[in-house]
């Protein structure tokens, strides 16, 4: 098991760790990371760790095991691993990361601004989108990124809070995604929150702490997915 240091502090972009083990596959397994894993639409982080004596391994991405609850560091091919017991610094790419935390947030403004159910999403840099099941309903272009940017500059602080798997099944409104479930089976569920009352849905994925931090959004295509599904595409413009 990992400790997901991500989870309370997606500004951390360091941390000192123990490898506990290294899988058949040749996965790095830490007792601790600033790696986020590929889940809810949220690739895998990618970056470095530093060996005791200075040489740097290049991870390509960071996933789950199937227990969801041990993290893999993948290395890229062609690197000698560490040993179990090695004391190693992770170092997650910080630009990238950033980007995909706004991108995240983003997505969150996006289910605001289009209230209706989601069925599919993607978190990407410097795209991101989502799936909408719309109906007949059809999407105003100008009217749709104008909320947006009043959503992001509006400065609202992001902030996560925890609640029971109860707590949740009884407010089943909470859910916005029919794909993707909220992570479960330890008997909580964790919130991101959007301002006092922007948004409030379950969500394991990094953040920024203030919509403002997203900038300037445009929308990229629009695409009709089946006879209702719409997909729709959003990008950071720096």
């Amino acid at each position: 098991m990992t400790t997901p240091l991500f989870r309370d502090d997606a500004y951390l972009r360091t941390c000192e760790a123990e490898v506990i083990g290294v899988n058949e596959r040749g996965g790095i397994v830490l007792d601790r990371t600033v790696f986020y894993a590929t889940g809810g639409g949220q690739p895998g982080d990618s970056g470095a760790l530093e060996l005791e004596d200075g040489t740097k391994l290049e991870i390509a991405t960071a996933v789950y095991e199937e227990d969801k609850k041990t993290i893999v560091h993948v290395p890229s091919e062609g690197q000698n691993l560490p040993g179990t017991g090695s004391r190693v610094t992770a170092h997650i790419d910080w630009a990238r990361r950033y980007r995909l935390m706004r991108m995240h947030t983003a997505l969150h403004l996006l289910s605001v601004a289009l209230p209706f159910p989601v069925t599919g999403g993607q978190i990407g840099d410097p795209e991101g989108r989502l799936d909408f099941d719309m109906g007949d309903e059809t999407i105003d272009r100008d009217a749709l990124v104008e909320k947006l940017n009043a959503l992001a500059s509006g400065d609202h602080e992001v902030t996560t809070q925890w609640i029971t798997d109860e707590e949740l099944d009884a407010n089943p409104g909470l859910v916005k995604t029919m794909s993707v479930k909220p992570p479960r089976g330890s008997g909580k569920v964790r919130l991101v929150r959007i301002g006092s009352d922007v948004d409030l849905q379950p969500c394991g994925g990094t953040h920024v702490t203030r919509t403002s931090e997203i900038g300037v959004l445009d929308l990229g295509k629009i695409e009709n997915k089946g006879k209702q599904n719409r997909r729709v595409r959003i990008r950071l413009t720096d």
